[in-house]
């Protein structure tokens, strides 16, 4: 089974009506294989974007990990070399911290696609300097 790496921004639209993605991030939700695996970092995002943009409590968030629909197993302490190489690396992309998190958990499952509102961005990173990450993203 492929493992489903959950950005920020699919998280956001899942919950805020509002955002132009909604109706197919819950689409997409519909379809991924649970649990959802993601990073701290990604969920820092989401509960400020919630509440800061969308009026939200951030709170919603922690139901989907009691009902162990989306869990994170990344320990960013155990990873911060590759990572800060990641962010380095794409520098030039301003590549955000939860992007680069995510780019590393793609690095260890290896059958996993990225499930992503920024298909410009994950189109430039590399797995393993060279992989493109497979993405389920709008077009």
């Amino acid at each position: 089974m492929t493992a489903w790496l959950l950005d920020t921004g699919p998280l956001v639209a899942f919950f805020d009506r509002s955002d132009a993605d909604h109706r197919w991030a819950k689409e997409q939700w519909g379809q991924a294989p649970v649990p959802m695996l993601t990073c701290e970092a990604v969920l820092s995002e989401a509960a400020y974007l919630l509440q800061e943009h969308a009026g939200l409590p951030g709170n919603r968030i922690l139901a989907l990990f009691e009902r162990k629909v989306i869990v994170a197993p990344f320990h960013l302490e155990d990873h911060a070399g590759p990572v800060a190489r990641l962010m380095e690396k794409y520098d030039d992309q301003e590549m955000q911290l939860a992007d680069a998190c995510l780019v590393r958990m793609s690095e260890l499952h290896r059958d996993c696609c990225v499930f992503t509102l920024d298909r410009q961005e994950f189109q430039v990173y590399r797995r393993f300097e060279r992989q493109v990450i497979p993405m389920v993203a709008p077009d």
